[in-house]
């Protein structure tokens, strides 16, 4: 008997499920996707560092699912919490006929299995099919070949959303339980009866704290985005971010106080159809729902912000590294070794005769000395950089150092700047495509593609009269501006600064602090490039053990290493952003509706006595759509003006990583998927706070 009830009561408040149902089927297959990749990976032609970075983003995924199935977790409590609360009168119509409290918790032990087993195979369903299209997401973000692209069941991760949500599903079924067993009969009966107590605020207060509080905000905004330069992300980012939530709350407190007062000045719109009702309607319930219109606020700032930031970042360094990659490979080896010096890791060593003797000559001798074959190269450009003690990032700034010190100071200053002959550079630009340059005997020209630094030494060469004395001559710059250029390839423009000086400068061998070589390997497909990249990142080749064995330090970098470096450091971040996103979302949007409902639950009094003095359904619909469209539009407004300025702090964060901010299209991925989901709960909210308010 008990099990027809419940399937009765089910068909009939199939209605009240759509919120409930909604969120299961989302969260069943939203977790799916994000957890079969490992069996997708398996149809992917991809290379062993690219394959090793697609295994480092399945594990950090399925620490991030741990997070994800709490926050789901919290949602369908708290989403089968309305469904007990809508349901009061009914269960205590049962305690009266005589049910137990036992028999009630069975019968919503029965309907939560139900809906939970009928939600889990259809987001199971949507998830496979969906996955499928994650499949293809992951091949053009890690530009693998697609050849052998089959339709793949992750029979793991089938299993794993099955345990995790079986987990969920065993809590709300005990919190359902001890929920029923703590009602009493009279409660239940006059559920529908109770009201909350509405405080009105005084309004001069109210406009008191919202000037306040949006004081507040524009000053963390200005924090976030003019003083960008002094912020250190451990510790100067806690005070906007604690500033920011201060604020929301303040805003969100304050408009009770003002918001129908200053609506009643405009009688054209205030006595408007049904807007008197609306608006004394939002009026109270802004009152009681602070808090969480300020965390719904929150959550979608970070939504908007994580989700447009890193799909930005992915166009940019895309971008970028097609200029920034014009050749195959980059080597660099330190020039006229002391009998101390620091390794690549910073730590002080000593060197041996060998590795002295060998810091005298070019990297292509040494190539050769160590067993490489050079006709595996091609295209071989090689120079010296030299360096002067004196000569520092301090020195160059001149009077303007005290001043930029100020803003910015968190940089290195004591570095020696690097310094190369023109003709030199103009050998690199030539193999990579770029502007050549041409001096004068007294001049020289600085070299900066590096967005920060560009605008710090403008400053100090703005006035033209930045005169450098280098290897015992002065020199002035022959533009009053930086110049692009550069000759370490990286995934974006990171070149601090180039002095490029006349040939004739008396740049001395002992002057030299490094060599650089530039050069493209010797083939024509991607598979023989791929065969000379391993002789030099192989750590068994015979060239990579030549080096090792006679201690010869050579760094260097190739184009298929910063490529694939940079396809699984952005894709890494994409995916994890999407999935924390769209969990922020669904989040933010269930806890909206739910309380949406549950004031409709609480007005149907209000909207009969409506209907009594003559308003047509059409009128209270139209009042009932307005309602629920300005609680879900407020803290979407405000968390787009939240991420006007987070979006720009991120991007003049990520400008250390990549110099173009192509932000439209992330923006535009984002807008349609904030307008999917988060209309596709406004839509169901309507329809069923529609359905409460029609009963009787």
């Amino acid at each position: 008997m008990l099990f027809k009830l419940s399937i009765k009561n089910m068909s009939k408040s199939i209605k009240d499920y759509i919120i409930y149902f909604l969120t299961l089927v989302l969260g069943v297959a939203i977790f799916y996707m994000f957890n079969s990749l490992d069996s997708q990976q398996a149809m992917l032609e991809v290379s062993q560092s690219t394959h090793e970075m697609i295994t480092l983003l399945i594990s950090m995924l399925e620490f991030v699912s741990i997070f994800v199935a709490v926050v789901l977790g919290l949602l369908i409590v708290y989403a089968n919490n309305f469904l007990i609360n809508r349901r009061k009168k009914e269960f205590g119509i049962y305690m009266t006929l005589g049910m137990s409290k036992r028999k009630i918790s069975k019968i919503i032990l029965m309907e939560t299995i139900f809906v939970g087993f009928i939600s889990l195979i259809i987001g199971l369903i949507i998830g496979i099919f969906a996955s499928q299209f994650m499949s293809i997401l992951v091949a053009k973000l890690f530009e693998a070949d697609m050849t052998k692209f089959q339709f793949v069941f992750s029979k793991d991760a089938c299993i794993k959303t099955c345990i995790y949500f079986a987990v969920m599903y065993l809590a709300v079924m005990a919190f359902n339980t001890f929920t029923v067993s703590k009602y009493k009969l009279i409660n239940l009966l006059n559920a529908n009866k109770k009201n909350e107590t509405v405080k009105m605020r005084n309004p001069i207060i109210a406009i008191l704290i919202f000037i306040i509080g949006a004081s507040i905000l524009g000053y963390a905004y200005y924090i976030v985005t003019v003083k960008t330069n002094t912020l250190r992300v451990e510790k100067d980012l806690i005070k906007p971010i604690l500033m920011g939530i201060f604020g929301t709350v303040a805003i969100f407190w304050s408009l009770s106080g003002f918001i129908l007062i200053m609506v009643q000045k405009i009688k054209n719109i205030y006595l408007k159809d049904s807007n008197m009702f609306v608006l004394r309607q939002i009026n109270n319930k802004i009152n009681t729902t602070v808090i969480s219109m300020s965390v719904i606020c929150l959550m979608l700032f970070m939504t908007i912000t994580i989700l447009s930031s890193s799909l930005s970042l992915r166009n940019s360094m895309q971008s970028d590294l097609l200029e920034m990659t014009p050749v195959d490979l980059n080597l660099t080896k330190k020039a006229n070794l002391p009998k101390s010096y620091k390794n690549v890791y910073g730590k002080e060593v000593s060197s041996t005769e060998k590795q002295r003797e060998d810091s005298k000559h070019l990297i292509s001798e040494t190539l050769k000395n160590n067993g490489l074959d050079m006709n595996v190269l091609k295209d071989i450009v090689e120079i010296p950089i030299y360096t002067q003690e004196d000569l520092t990032i301090e020195k160059f700034l001149g009077d303007q150092f005290e001043e930029i010190n100020k803003e910015y100071p968190f940089l290195i200053y004591s570095s020696a700047e690097k310094i190369i002959k023109v003709s030199d550079y103009n050998k690199i630009a030539e193999a990579y495509g770029i502007d050549k340059y041409s001096l004068n005997d007294d001049e020289y020209i600085m070299l900066c593609d590096f967005d920060n630094q560009v605008e710090i030494r403008n400053r100090a060469l703005v006035d033209g009269n930045n005169i450098l004395e280098i290897a015992g001559k002065k020199y002035k710059s022959k533009f009053n501006e930086c110049k692009e250029g550069f000759i370490d390839m990286s995934t974006s423009h990171t070149n601090i600064g180039i002095l490029l000086v006349p040939d004739n400068c008396n740049l001395k061998e002992e002057m030299t602090e490094k060599y650089f070589l530039a050069a493209n390997y010797n083939a024509n497909t991607d598979e023989e490039k791929e065969r000379i990249e391993k002789i030099f990142t192989e750590p068994d080749s015979n060239f990579i053990q030549n080096l090792s064995n006679n201690g010869i330090e050579i760094d260097g970098m190739s184009k298929i290493s910063i490529i694939e470096s940079s396809l699984g450091l952005t894709t890494i971040i994409i995916f994890i952003a999407i999935y924390l996103g769209l969990i922020f979302l669904i989040a933010s949007s269930v806890i909206l509706a739910l309380k949406q409902l549950t004031e409709s639950s609480d007005n149907k009094q209000r909207y009969a006595i409506l209907r009594k003095i003559g308003c047509d359904e059409k009128m209270i619909n139209r009042a009932l759509f307005r309602q629920i469209g300005i609680f879900f539009g407020m803290p979407l407004v405000f968390a787009i003006i939240h991420s006007i300025f987070g979006i720009q702090f991120a991007l003049n964060i990520l400008s250390g990583i990549t110099k173009s901010n192509e932000l439209l299209p992330g923006v535009i991925v984002t807008v349609t998927i904030i307008g999917t989901i988060y209309g596709a709960y406004f839509l169901a909210t309507y329809f069923g706070g529609k359905n409460i308010i029609r009963e009787e």
